[in-house]
């Protein structure tokens, strides 16, 4: 009997050993060790922009490719229609203003590489975590979260104070400034206003000057004088600021060396996705994070000559298609290191196509498909439905699309909890583990309410009622469109989000966005049964929202979004800012 027990024991722990060592490889790996993860963020891209999301002019192979070979979303929301905030509350995993990044004014983003506001140094990023828990983190791209507080060199807003162990690209954002053939784009109509106003005290200054020679007038040359060193101070206080932006704002940086300024546009493309395959490369042996924040599609659209006037939707569909084939080499480098299987891709946009930016009859911003509004609308679909795309082979099904409430700030928890970190216990976290929803484990998203901001007002709130399905999105302000019915502020070139611009509802808009996402019909107690209940809901989640709410400094307040020389990145002695570092790299 003893025999008998010892041969069948043996019969079936023999076959269960060879089963295990028949397992797929990245079914175990996704167990055992700590995936790669590799973030793919493009600048003002449009959800209608790409071929996966329906798009049928501008080819994009290789971001289909990640969706044919992942989880696609469809109401994967940014927390804010601008680049500041809504990267800000994707680093942290919380809405902007909880950290003092969205605005009370109207300068909405970071504005100099030389202003004082940005990422408080005590706000703690998902690659801060990655990074005490032995990742290699490396940032490269656009930043646009600030650099220093107090001096030209403190960098307590730079990305290496924030946890990438590596950076290169550009602190601030790419302008049509960053070119001199193009035509200005940074705070046009404010820099025609100073122009004028110099013009106007000059030509009072001679007429003076002139009146005095000939004696038409009594008025001594002291006075004269006065009025003209009046005049060129002025002059000479927002000149030494808006009439270099290309040297102040247009720089590239590794780590906390300046290497570019201003940047040689022409060839950044290609040094930025150099720089990245490299990361790659240096860092296949331990687990990494790569946040690849591209500056792409972001005007002017750059975009080198070998896709000039390849696409059939002009020089944004040659810049998008550009970008594209970036992706594809990312994903190619991946594959040649032998890390496909046990790397986390994501790819997304900071926030919806800029529906106003235009120049004669070219159209320079995205589009955003059937959704209503564009960037820098806080509540309309259009400024923050962006594209969001996983892929992990073995570990997340292929060829999946979710349709459940999402929100770039998820990918906070998401890749700490993979990393095997932990976020923060003292403050408020918005975001969600995504992971048994994209695995399939859970059906329904855990967000129940998102709170859509223009700055630091609230203009709608979504609710997702879980046990109908349906997705409630109450508007209290929107934007005044011009002309009518447009679709966007072309007055402005942007909507604003407080003021004679916007349009205050009481009762609120009401859609219900699984059957209208376009939002083209607004319901009505008369058409709604549900109107009163809704609104009631959402009113009160608000009102247990603002009360998680704490006061924080203001990052974008009046004092530091201005231009400080004593605190503008200098690769030389400053004001002489001038270098090329690459170019013989």
């Amino acid at each position: 009997l003893s025999f008998l027990l010892l041969y069948f024991r043996k019969s079936l722990i023999t076959p269960l050993f060879f089963c295990l060592l028949l397992q797929p490889p990245q079914t175990l790996l996704s167990i055992t060790t700590k995936p790669n993860i590799v973030l793919l963020m493009a600048d003002d891209l449009g959800i209608g922009d790409i071929g996966c999301y329906g798009n049928d002019t501008i080819r994009t192979p290789n971001i289909d490719r990640l969706a044919k070979e992942g989880v696609k979303l469809t109401q994967h929301i940014a927390a804010a229609p601008l680049c500041t905030p809504s990267r800000a509350a994707f680093l942290t995993g919380r809405y902007a203003l909880r950290s003092g990044m969205d605005a009370i004014n109207n300068y909405r983003v970071i504005f100099w590489n030389g202003g004082s506001g940005g990422l408080p140094p005590n706000e703690t990023t998902f690659a801060k975590i990655l990074q005490q828990q032995g990742y290699s983190t490396g940032l490269i791209g656009k930043w646009h979260q600030g650099v220093n507080c107090e001096s030209y060199n403190d960098h307590c807003h730079h990305p290496l104070n924030h946890g990438f162990g590596y950076f290169y690209g550009m602190p601030f954002t790419l302008i049509s400034d960053c070119i001199t053939t193009e035509p200005p784009e940074m705070d046009r109509e404010f820099r025609r206003k100073l122009w004028l106003y110099t013009q106007m005290m000059a030509l009072a200054t001679l007429s003076f000057a002139l009146a005095r020679l000939t004696g038409l007038i009594s008025v001594s040359w002291k006075t004269v004088t006065c009025l003209a060193v009046f005049s060129f101070l002025f002059f000479a206080s927002w000149f030494s600021s808006y009439g270099f932006i290309r040297y102040w704002n247009c720089i590239m940086m590794r780590n906390h060396e300046v290497t570019e300024q201003p940047m040689v546009t022409e060839r950044t493309t290609s040094l930025i996705l150099r720089e990245s395959i490299s990361f790659i490369g240096r860092n296949k042996h331990k687990p990494f994070l790569l946040f690849l924040s591209f500056l792409h599609s972001h005007t002017p659209l750059l975009t080198t000559e070998k896709f000039l006037g390849k696409s059939r939707h002009g020089l944004y569909g040659d810049n998008v298609e550009e970008m594209d084939w970036m992706v594809g080499r990312v994903l190619d480098a991946i594959e040649k290191e032998g890390l496909k299987n046990t790397t986390l891709v994501y790819f997304a946009s900071d926030h919806g196509g800029w529906l106003e930016r235009q120049e004669g009859k070219r159209q320079l911003g995205g589009w955003n498909g059937i959704y209503r509004g564009g960037k820098a609308m806080g509540g309309w679909e259009g400024g923050i439905r962006v594209p969001g795309i996983f892929r992990w082979p073995g570990v997340l099904p292929a060829n999946t699309v979710i349709d459940e409430p999402t929100s770039l700030m998820d990918i906070y928890p998401t890749v700490v909890h993979l990393a095997g970190g932990a976020v923060p216990q003292d403050r408020v976290i918005d975001g969600h583990d995504l992971m048994p929803l994209l695995q399939g484990k859970v059906q329904h998203s855990e967000h129940e309410f998102l709170f859509h901001y223009c700055g630091v007002h609230l203009h709608a709130v979504r609710w997702h009622q879980k046990d109908s399905g349906a997705i409630w999105k109450a508007h209290y302000v929107t934007p005044v469109f011009r002309p009518a019915g447009a679709g966007g502020c072309y007055d402005r070139g942007f909507c604003p989000c407080f003021g004679e611009g916007v349009t205050h509802h009481d009762p609120p808009l009401l859609f219900d966005l699984s059957r209208d996402p376009a939002e083209a019909k607004p319901l009505t107690a008369e058409t709604e049964p549900l109107f009163d209940i809704v609104i009631k809901k959402i009113g009160r989640a608000t009102e247990e929202h603002r009360r998680t709410l704490t006061p924080v400094p203001e990052q974008l307040s009046s004092y530091n979004i201005i231009w400080k020389p004593w605190l503008q990145p200098c690769c030389g002695t400053f004001p002489f800012c001038w270098c090329d570092k690459e170019r013989d790299i």
